[in-house]
């Protein structure tokens, strides 16, 4: 079974506390440090609240997968795109596809067809 990349991981290899605010920053590929001073911006309003939801997530959320930090940045690139819209991903894909069966339709269309001069090289092939 593959690891599923879009799910969020705590990042324990960039983790300072719990890797929770690395996790973060992986996930919506963002640099660490404007996630982190974001949060501690937000700690000075809301102390209680947001120091409990970050200990539920370092609790609850589970490690990135070491297969995932051998990723090119190729695939980085691509599985941000699904994490930010998945839906357009996969109607690019589709799209993708059915170019290229028409494509593949259109050369099965000439090779099969009637063409006298095709058909004559192959026979000479014989």
């Amino acid at each position: 079974m593959s690891d599923r990349r879009t799910s969020y991981y705590l990042d324990k290899r960039n983790a300072k506390v719990s890797g929770v605010l690395a996790g973060i920053a992986d996930y919506f590929d963002v640099d660490t440090l404007w996630v982190r001073l974001g949060f501690v911006m937000t700690m000075l309003f809301l102390f209680p609240p947001i120091f409990f939801a970050y200990w539920v997530v370092a609790w609850t959320a589970t490690p990135k997968p070491y297969s995932l930090y051998a990723e090119t940045p190729d695939e980085r690139e691509f599985w941000k795109k699904v994490r930010v819209a998945p839906q357009r991903t996969i109607r690019d894909t589709r799209s993708s596809f059915r170019e290229t069966e028409r494509r593949l339709r259109d050369i099965e269309a000439y090779v099969t067809s009637s063409n006298s001069r095709l058909a004559s090289e192959i026979d000479g092939l014989k």
